[in-house]
């Protein structure tokens, strides 16, 4: 896969997970492939999820935005801990968000504002507490066929 994103984009995006984290003890990763395999992206998600190990957090708190470059497909995916939490309706209104910025060409920001909300929302469910938390998941972004980076 040829990444989609200029050095700066990826920075942007990196930068944008690690704000979001400060807060919280949820993670964030963002992972991109030229077409999505499965015929319904959100299933695609939850697989790339399982392969980057993100079920592996210590609250189940870790959430995948993850994007279909040439397909256009999009979706978002947490795990049990931060799906218990938020209301019904967070993940379709934050993929909204995301998907009215992808429409005018603004694929950063989209993804920028809706890293941004699940950070809100993990602040609020799963609050950062110094003692105990670690960066559990790299930040950095995932291309192609994920393979899980250690941190």
């Amino acid at each position: 896969m040829v990444n989609p994103l200029t050095p700066q984009q990826e920075a942007a995006l990196v930068a944008a997970i690690r704000q979001a984290e400060v807060t919280t003890s949820g993670e964030i990763r963002v992972h991109f492939e030229d077409t999505c395999p499965t015929p319904e992206p959100l299933d695609r998600a939850a697989q790339i999820f399982a392969q980057l190990n993100m079920q592996e957090t210590a609250e189940r708190n870790g959430v995948l935005f993850y994007v279909a470059w040439e397909t256009r497909q999009f979706a978002i995916v947490g795990d049990a801990g931060i799906n218990s939490a938020v209301p019904d309706d967070f993940w379709e209104t934050t993929k909204e968000i995301v998907l009215e910025n992808f429409r005018t060409h603004k694929f950063v920001l989209g993804l920028e504002r809706g890293i941004q909300m699940v950070g809100e929302q993990l602040q609020r469910y799963f609050p950062y507490n110094a003692h105990t938390d670690q960066n559990e998941l790299d930040d950095s972004i995932s291309f192609g066929d994920a393979t899980p980076p250690r941190i």
